[in-house]
């Protein structure tokens, strides 16, 4: 592979590199673009959700080419409350997300199950030894933990199940918090994917980023023994995400720069900082590259940086709801916040999952009858934050 060379080099085969690869593919179907994932299989093991409405027409058409899954509805469960919001849904299986990539992307473009050694401006070093030069390199590996990041952790166990017989579900149950808490806000999550197939996910937003897998399964068991669901275990994800409350992301940035290379994805800081939800940016950012894909690629890494900072800027709202949730709140009691979020009109709710909450919206959120003491929320609000640590796992 010495002496290859390719327009576009992107590291990291999953949900940002994916679709930066398939814009290019659209926009621009004369570059030569190189994708190369460390594993062999494109996106990992993951499920990705969103809201129709999180997406604008370019964002649906640059999607079309997947097969997901789609509902009209969704429930919510909370122990003083419950409701049905007719919010479309939707949901991309890693599955679906690489037969449609290595159907719709040149085959010799694709290096999956190769491993990285190092990368720069103007190309890539594989662990074999070899190298690919390239024009414009971007970074689309996961996020890694950041002293310069403060927040908690969103951690849960996912499993597809098929039900011996038909579960009866129509919708999904985005959130059912009727559940027992365990130190932590905990929701379990449903996605009915056919008449006998359940995705379970259980849920926590926690101060620490420990994985009790034992634990998670056990409690999956028993929220379909509940439920009356008795079948087969026909896949599993895990994770343990950040959920960002503040910090200083241009230290950040700092820190995992590489000169003239591009960073997009969670490492370059594409999120929700309260949902961890990727989906809707890493659209946004693969359509934002490919309009800018002629340019050199250290221009290209300039820009988005700019662009990270003015979203890092843009979504400071979320992140102190962020401080106040984990701050103020006792984790048995953070339910509460999501009880009184979703009383609040449908609108607002599809504006703050988008990252596009108004002013109004935002007044409407803070006003009224907190659910967190005043007190603890004005210590969180100029307190210091806990500094994002690396996960833990236990078996």
């Amino acid at each position: 592979m010495s002496g290859r060379r390719t327009e576009v080099a992107i590291i990291g085969g999953g949900l940002s590199g994916g679709l930066i690869a398939l814009a290019l593919r659209a926009q621009h179907p004369e570059m030569v673009v190189t994708l190369i994932e460390q594993g062999e299989k494109l996106g990992g093991n993951h499920r990705w959700s969103w809201f129709d409405s999180d997406l604008d027409g370019a964002a649906h058409i640059l999607l079309e080419p997947f097969r997901k899954t789609c509902w009209q509805g969704y429930d919510v469960h909370f122990p003083a409350h419950e409701r049905q919001l007719r919010s479309d849904y939707r949901s991309l299986s890693s599955e679906d997300f690489d037969e449609c990539l290595r159907r719709e992307l040149p085959a010799d473009s694709i290096l999956s199950g190769t491993e990285v050694a190092s990368l720069d401006a103007s190309g890539v070093d594989f662990a074999d030894g070899t190298r690919l030069s390239a024009r414009a390199v971007i970074d689309c590996r996961g996020a890694v933990p950041s002293p310069h990041l403060e927040g908690g952790w969103q951690v849960f166990m996912g499993r597809h199940m098929r039900t011996a017989t038909p579960h009866g579900m129509e919708r999904p149950v985005i959130m059912d918090a009727t559940v027992d808490q365990h130190a932590a806000y905990r929701f379990v999550y449903v996605l009915p994917l056919g008449a006998r197939d359940l995705f379970i996910e259980d849920t926590y937003y926690a101060d620490e980023p420990t994985l009790d897998r034992s634990a998670l399964s056990a409690r999956i068991d028993a929220y379909a023994r509940t439920n009356g669901w008795e079948g087969d275990i026909i896949g599993h994800e895990t994770g343990v995400l950040p959920v960002i409350t503040g910090g200083n992301f241009h230290a950040y940035q700092a820190q995992q720069r590489i000169e003239g290379v591009a960073m997009a994805g969670a490492r370059g800081g594409f999120v929700h900082p309260l949902t961890s939800y990727t989906l809707p940016f890493a659209v946004e950012t693969a359509l934002a590259i490919a309009h800018d894909a002629q340019l050199p690629g250290t221009q290209l890494a300039a820009l988005l940086e700019q662009r990270a900072r003015r979203h890092w800027s843009a979504t400071a709202f979320y992140r102190l709801l962020g401080t106040m949730l984990f701050g103020a709140a006792v984790p048995e009691e953070r339910y509460r916040v999501f009880e009184r979020f979703y009383r609040l009109p449908q609108g607002l709710i599809e504006r703050f999952y988008a990252a596009h909450s108004t002013l109004y919206d935002k007044a409407r959120v803070l006003v009224g009858k907190p659910p967190v003491p005043v007190g603890k929320a004005l210590s969180a609000l100029i307190g210091p934050g806990r500094p994002l640590a690396a996960p833990q796992e236990k078996k």
